[in-house]
């Protein structure tokens, strides 16, 4: 039996076999006079056995033979994850739920976002090496069991959404006293809901291990991914260009540098008809001076060629539509001509069948980014993040981290024709030294995770261990 890590509230389907083998062993089955306390390990939850009554440790007393079944499954936890790739935020509830020691509901994927994407959690992962490869840490169950299917049929379940940033004893002392209350508790609004630092060593490299080891994409995902890696290798080394500068990101931020009248009129439009992005008046230029927006193409182009990359390498843009189609990534293509994408290295009855699935087409981008030569992500979001992350985990593979805002100061200086060429390439390789995703502590700023090193950018925790100790 498994040895729980917290304040459990969950009684093991196998509990009743397991108290029947321990109070055989002892001699005790019938000795209805001796009290016997049994420590079992369903997260060090005591149960005080007399006279074939059973007190639990939160005061319940329960029958013997009525054990097994009223107690097999006490509490669940359901969650919706965001929309894209949400291996994060799946990782963190798997995280939490283990931590409470509460069944976990095979998590939904977000269906209202911008991308409208239907896909289902085992349209993205394999849901069945996800439950195996963890059921010796958690119960994760495919779907709610049938005694409360009516619950979710009529939406008459209890819902809510946890704080952001919370630490574990969060959970501990709101999430779980209402699990055990409603029995069935669904989280909603899951994304960076587990703090960066402060979190238990073994939460911090469970977190790694759903990850790294437990979630795998589809085999159709798989093959299709590694395909396009095989003909990217073909023809020699590539560079992944994680190229935020499309239109939902571009609404979401307020960002609209590079953008015509027009098009900032259709980004502000989209920004207000989606209800739950709550920031909707938007400083562009102050935002971009902060170094909090997407950088436009043009903008990369400048920054690659200051790096030194060479302009003949192959540059694999993981990413969906380029807002502004073709003529946005005129300056880019100018500077770096061999620019591919999976629709252009795949005929498009390959791509068919995950064509209208965001999910799905951003899983095939981050196979392609975990394997290339170099990964540079134009903005810090969820993928950027948990891909930087995975390439430490791999050996440090090289994944260069711009710094946009001290980019965007340097090229509007070079634009401006107050700093030359060749000094502003000194600046831009000088202070990129250091940001290749080269093993590095974590910077931790107290009451302001937003700011300090995600978690999943640089999981340290899991980096020192051997490689596939986690």
């Amino acid at each position: 039996m498994k040895h729980g890590c917290g304040c459990g509230i969950r009684v093991r389907r196998d509990l009743g076999a397991a108290i029947r083998e321990f109070l055989r062993k002892q001699g005790a089955g019938a000795a209805g006079d001796i009290e016997i306390v049994i420590a079992l390990y369903t997260g060090e939850r005591l149960l005080i056995c007399k006279k074939n009554i059973f007190k639990l440790s939160q005061g319940e007393y329960v029958a013997f033979e009525n054990l097994e079944n009223d107690y097999s499954l006490v509490s669940l936890i359901d969650s919706d994850v965001e929309a894209g790739l949400a291996t994060k935020t799946i990782c963190d509830m798997v995280a939490v739920a283990r931590y409470m020691n509460v069944t976990l509901i095979v998590p939904e994927l977000d269906k209202t976002s911008f991308w409208k994407d239907q896909c289902e959690f085992q349209d993205v992962f394999d849901v069945g090496h996800f439950i195996t490869s963890l059921r010796d840490e958690i119960e994760i169950l495919e779907q709610v069991p049938h005694r409360l299917k009516k619950a979710v049929e009529t939406r008459t379940f209890h819902s809510m959404a946890p704080v952001s940033w919370s630490n574990i004893s969060y959970y501990l002392n709101t999430i779980l006293p209402r699990i055990q209350e409603h029995e069935l508790l669904h989280l909603n609004k899951t994304d960076a809901r587990l703090a960066n630092n402060g979190i238990p060593l073994e939460v911090q490299r469970l977190r790694c291990r759903v990850n790294y080891k437990a979630l795998k994409f589809t085999s159709s995902i798989e093959k299709l991914g590694k395909k396009i890696v095989n003909i990217l290798r073909k023809k020699d080394q590539y560079l992944a260009l994680h190229l935020r500068y499309e239109m939902d990101m571009l609404a979401f931020s307020g960002c609209t540098e590079g953008c015509t009248d027009q098009e900032s009129e259709q980004l502000t439009k989209m920004r207000y008809a989606i209800p739950w992005w709550k920031e909707k008046v938007i400083d562009s230029a102050a935002k971009r001076t902060a170094g909090l927006c997407p950088m436009t193409p043009e903008e990369t182009a400048l920054t690659l060629k200051a790096l030194g990359i060479d302009q003949d390498i192959l540059i694999y843009i993981a990413a969906g539509d380029i807002y502004g189609g073709k003529g946005r990534l005129a300056s880019l293509r100018e500077a770096f001509p061999n620019l591919v994408k999976k629709e252009t290295l795949l005929p498009p009855s390959e791509l068919a069948p995950f064509q209208n699935h965001s999910s799905q087409m951003a899983a095939l981008d981050y196979i392609v980014s975990l394997e290339s030569d170099i990964f540079i992500p134009t903005y810090k979001g969820n993928m950027a993040r948990v891909i930087e992350g995975h390439r430490r985990y791999l050996g440090f593979k090289k994944t260069i981290v711009l710094d946009r805002r001290l980019l965007v100061n340097l090229i509007d200086r070079y634009k401006r024709g107050t700093l030359s060429w060749k000094r502003f390439s000194v600046l831009v390789k000088k202070t990129h030294e250091a940001r290749d995703g080269s093993p590095r502590t974590r910077i931790v700023i107290p009451g302001n995770p937003k700011e300090e090193d995600n978690f999943w950018s640089n999981p340290q925790e899991c980096l020192s261990q051997v490689k596939g100790d986690v």
